[in-house]
C-alpha cells in the first residue's frame, strides 16, 4: 500500500470542478434500486404499520389472539419481518389520551412474509390498554403499531445451543413464535419450555405446543400446575424451581434459560437462579411491562413521601402535576393528562429517555438500563423511574 504522506493534494484538484458539476447535475433524490439498503431498513423498521383485524380467537375467558394482516388503503401493503422474540408497540387513543403497550407477537417469523402477526393478550385486572383491547377489537377494526422491537431473540453468538425457557401465563407469547421458527426451520437450537399455569384448564396454547412437540424433536414441553390437585403425567406440580430447572437441564453442557412472565414470577425464580449459578450472559429476561409496587422490593428506600409534586417540560411548556411515589412518572404524566413518548415501558427501548434536572428516583434494579452517561447527565427513563422526592424534567415530544 503507497504510503499515505506521499500522495500529493494539488494532484486530486483538477478533478473538483467535474465533481461538483456532477453533483450540481443530479437529482436530490434516493436514487431507486432493487437492493437500495435504505429501501430494505425501510421494509424492516416502519415507524408506523397501519392494520386491521382479520380474526380473532379467544384463548380463555381472559386471553384473546388478535391476527393482525396489512392495510393497504392506509399505506401498509407488507408487513416487517421479525425474528421469533420480538414485540409490537399498539398505539390507542383512550379518551382523547395517546397510549402505548408493547405485545410479544405470538405467531411465527414464517407468518408475517404471509401477511398476518398475532397478538396474544391477557386481561389485566385494571389495565388500561387490555381493557380497551378486549372491549373494542374485533374483526375490521383498524389498528396501528411499531415496527417490530426488541432483543429477547436467540443470538448463537452469545445463547447456548440448548435453552431452558421459563414461561408463566401470557408470558408463554414468545416462545410459542421460537418453537415455531424451530419447527420451521428459521431457527436452530434446542428449546426445552418450562410453562407454569395454575392448572390444564388454564394453559395456553396447549393444543399447538402439543403438535408442535410431534412435529420437532427439538422442542420439548414440561406443564408445571401451582393449582392442580392431580397432575396428568408428564406435567409437574408446583413453582417453576432451580431443582426443577436442574430436572430438565442438560446436566454436563452449558444452557441458556430465558425468562418470560409477571412481575411475581420473576421475583421468585431470579432467587431461583442465583442457585444454580449460570454465568449472567446466559439469563435472558423478557420485559414484563409496567412494573408496580417499587415499594415490595429490598432496596427501596424507608421514609419516601406518598404525594409527590412533578414539574415537566416539554419544549416550550411547563406543567406542574401532583402524584403518588408508588406509580412511576410516566404512569403519573400519563394519569394527568400529559402524553410520553413510550415503547416496551419496561426501562429498555430507551424511548422516554428525559433530562431529570432536580429531584431523586428510583429505578428497579431488573429494569436498570441506563448508561453511564446517563447517570453523569442526569438522564432517566420515566417509564420505570419512581419519584423519591418532588421532581423537575424535561420530556421529549410524544411522537
Amino acid at each position: 500500500m503507497a504510503d499515505l504522506k506521499s500522495l500529493k493534494a494539488k494532484k486530486f484538484f483538477p478533478m473538483l470542478p467535474d465533481r461538483q458539476a456532477k453533483f450540481n447535475a443530479a437529482k436530490a433524490e434516493m436514487p431507486e434500486y432493487s437492493d437500495n439498503a435504505m429501501a430494505l431498513a425501510k421494509a424492516l423498521h416502519p415507524k408506523r404499520q397501519y392494520l386491521k383485524i382479520a380474526e380473532v380467537v379467544e384463548r380463555s375467558e381472559d386471553c384473546k389472539s388478535y391476527t393482525l394482516v396489512p392495510d393497504p388503503d392506509r399505506g401498509t401493503t407488507s408487513l416487517a419481518y421479525f425474528g421469533a422474540g420480538k414485540y409490537l408497540t399498539v398505539f390507542e387513543t383512550i379518551e382523547d389520551m395517546p397510549i402505548t403497550r408493547a405485545y410479544s407477537i405470538s405467531s411465527s417469523p414464517k407468518d408475517s412474509l404471509e401477511g398476518k402477526y398475532v397478538l396474544t393478550i391477557k386481561l389485566v385486572d385494571g389495565g388500561l390498554m387490555s381493557k380497551f383491547i378486549f372491549d373494542t377489537w374485533t374483526v375490521g377494526k383498524e389498528v396501528e403499531v411499531s415496527a417490530p422491537s426488541g432483543n429477547f431473540e436467540y443470538q448463537p453468538l452469545r445463547d447456548a445451543q440448548k435453552v431452558i425457557c421459563l414461561a408463566g401465563g401470557s408470558g408463554i407469547t414468545p416462545f410459542i413464535s421460537m418453537a415455531n421458527a424451530i419447527a420451521d426451520g428459521d431457527e436452530d437450537f434446542e428449546l426445552t419450555l418450562l410453562y407454569g399455569s395454575r392448572d390444564v384448564k388454564n394453559i395456553i396454547f396447549k393444543d399447538e405446543l402439543d403438535e408442535l412437540c410431534k412435529k420437532c424433536d427439538k422442542i420439548k414441553v414440561v406443564h408445571v400446575l401451582s393449582e392442580q390437585k392431580r397432575c396428568p403425567k408428564g406435567m409437574e406440580k408446583g413453582f417453576i424451581t432451580a431443582e426443577l430447572i436442574k430436572k430438565y437441564a442438560p446436566a454436563d453442557e452449558k444452557y441458556s434459560v430465558f425468562l418470560c412472565g409477571p412481575q411475581q414470577m420473576y421475583h421468585f425464580v431470579d432467587k431461583e437462579l442465583e442457585k444454580l449459578e449460570l454465568e449472567k450472559k446466559y439469563i435472558r429476561h423478557e420485559m414484563f411491562g409496567e412494573f408496580h409496587n417499587p415499594t415490595t422490593q429490598e432496596d427501596y428506600p424507608a421514609g419516601v413521601p406518598e404525594k409527590v409534586k412533578i414539574t415537566v417540560t416539554i419544549q416550550d411548556k411547563t406543567y406542574i402535576v401532583k402524584g403518588n411515589s408508588a406509580d412511576s412518572v410516566m404512569q403519573t404524566l400519563e394519569k394527568n393528562g400529559i402524553s410520553v413518548p413510550a415503547r416496551c415501558r419496561s426501562g429498555e427501548c430507551g424511548f422516554c429517555h428525559s433530562h431529570l434536572i432536580s429531584g431523586k428516583v428510583y429505578v428497579p434494579a431488573a429494569l436498570e438500563y441506563r448508561r453511564l452517561a446517563d447517570y453523569k447527565f442526569g438522564c432517566i427513563h420515566p417509564c420505570c423511574s419512581f419519584p423519591l422526592t418532588d421532581l423537575e424534567i424535561n420530556v421529549p415530544v410524544a411522537k
